[in-house]
């Protein structure tokens, strides 16, 4: 009885503490839908769609409003204009990392995706500087781009027709240009240790993308301080971070064995020599930890999110082959199909150049950002959002606008396209966000996602023989796992791709 007694006077306590809290705050955040004790406002979200959510509820509060998730509140940027003013107007206040903890436990502040302050900006300026010695935007990426897709496309001819699913091999390329950046490897497609590391990521990614941790990024919803007692996937992720962690630790011990610091081959060289440099400094930006979750950080998002878009952009070519026969005459009338696209062929390809951002607009592959927050007790709107306040900003708002992208629930290059057929850049192009916390890793993907994709369309001919009319392509059914055939018919160097989808 007595156990009893103290359980209920706990909830009582825990819901007066949830109710003060949420209340405390009345008069300084935006207005948002009433939140319930402890729960928040998770029950009137669909966690299966919640930039769906944000949109209802941006109609009746505003472009601007408050949402709890537990008892810790979110403010919520919808829209254009406001997104702008708060990451590119506003960008220094609005630059710190929020509340992530899977990461946060993960990465225990380090690295460049989930750090802050001192670490978070020396980390970065360094990465952007090392990146950029190594060939970022320059001719020397882009031979290693222009290399790995010709192993692509050998890689997909090896199919000879059977069914293949071509995700591990889409995630293939782009990961052994990022680790021909980092680790100075190249991995052949059936390396054990590339099939391991793939697996790993792959399975992280499915975590992550479960819809219990897209409303809050993490299984200990509601009590972060929880998150290693509470049963759940985030366990299964740890595992493998910390594994992924391990590779990249044993690779730093190679590193440091054979290093030549006149003659540093690749980023694990040039932060080792930093370190080296800095031993000295209290500050501990530069350490061995800093090292192996900032490397983490550009493997996963090198890897990643370029398969992924390249795996959607697939399927969305399947199912428009108007686009896929433009963007071939264009291929034909710029290189030829023999000559091997470069970056320079872009400024004459309008058309493919609109194709690739069209994707990546269409797929809004990052719907609510990785979450930012305030710097410090700012007034934004008429409204007082407190020192660390999360923030999450819709880019689907922004890259599905009507106003900028007419019919933005359809597939369409011309969304990039002014009157006389040229690239129209668009300043709603927020695919790799935007302001201070920007993707360090932008100009590599574009250059991926244009050599890869051409390579593929000036070799290939993609069909959906089995499906009449292809599958809708919308969000939920990017989710499912897709398969595709390349059927070779080498009379021509084209092959049929015919794809299904597995339930």
């Amino acid at each position: 009885m007595d156990l009893a007694v103290a359980l209920v006077l706990c909830l009582c306590s825990l819901l007066l503490l949830s109710l003060w809290k949420q209340c405390s705050g009345t008069g300084k955040l935006p207005p948002g839908p009433t939140p319930l004790p402890i729960l928040g406002n998770i029950l009137q979200l669909d966690v299966k769609d919640i930039s769906k959510s944000l949109t209802k509820l941006s109609k009746i509060y505003g472009p601007v409003f408050t949402l709890y998730f537990g008892m810790k509140p979110m403010v919520v940027l919808h829209g254009y204009e406001v997104v702008k003013e708060a990451l590119i107007d506003l960008g220094e206040e609005f630059s710190r990392r929020g509340s992530y903890p899977v990461f946060q436990r993960a990465t225990k502040g380090y690295g460049i995706a989930f750090s802050n302050g001192k670490i978070w900006k020396e980390t970065r300026r360094f990465s952007l500087m090392t990146l950029r010695n190594f060939g970022m935007g320059k001719r020397s990426i882009e031979d290693r781009v222009q290399e790995e897709a010709r192993c692509l496309v050998e890689e997909l001819r090896k199919t000879n027709g059977s069914p293949c699913d071509p995700t591990f091999i889409l995630g293939c390329a782009p990961c052994n240009v990022i680790c021909s950046i980092i680790f100075r490897n190249h991995f052949d497609y059936k390396d054990q240790i590339l099939l391991d590391l793939m697996e790993r990521l792959n399975e992280n990614i499915r975590i992550l993308g479960s819809p219990w941790l897209q409303v809050r990024p993490n299984s200990a919803v509601f009590f972060p301080a929880l998150i290693d007692y509470i049963p759940g996937k985030h366990k299964k992720f740890f595992e493998n971070f910390a594994c992924l962690k391990s590779y990249v630790l044993g690779k730093t011990r190679e590193h440091q064995a054979s290093l030549d610091i006149n003659n540093p081959q690749d980023f694990i060289d040039c932060f080792l020599i930093k370190l080296e440099q800095e031993k000295h400094n209290q500050e501990l930006e530069y350490t061995v930890e800093n090292l192996a979750n900032t490397v983490l950080d550009l493997f996963i998002a090198g890897t990643e999110t370029t398969s992924t878009t390249l795996k959607y952009g697939l399927l969305l070519l399947l199912k428009h082959p108007e686009v896929i026969a433009k963007v071939q005459e264009e291929i034909d009338h710029v290189t030829g199909r023999h000559q091997s696209p470069c970056m320079q062929d872009r400024s004459h390809m309008p058309y493919t150049d609109a194709m690739i951002h069209e994707i990546q607009r269409y797929i809004d592959l990052v719907p609510t950002n990785l979450p930012h927050a305030v710097t410090h007790d700012i007034k934004f709107r008429n409204y007082l959002i407190p020192k660390g306040s999360d923030i999450l900003t819709s880019l689907t708002s922004v890259l599905h606008d009507d106003k900028e992208f007419p019919n933005p629930e359809v597939f369409d290059p011309g969304h990039f396209l002014d009157e006389s057929g040229n690239f129209r850049k668009s300043d709603y192009f927020m695919a790799f966000s935007t302001g201070k916390r920007i993707c360090v890793g932008e100009g590599l993907a574009l250059t991926e996602l244009f050599l890869f994709l051409t390579t593929i369309l000036q070799k290939f001919t993609l069909k959906s023989p089995c499906l009449t009319p292809p599958p809708s392509v919308n969000y939920p059914f990017f989710r499912k796992h897709i398969k595709y055939n390349f059927l070779a018919n080498f009379s021509n160097d084209y092959v049929n791709c015919n794809h299904n989808a597995v339930h």
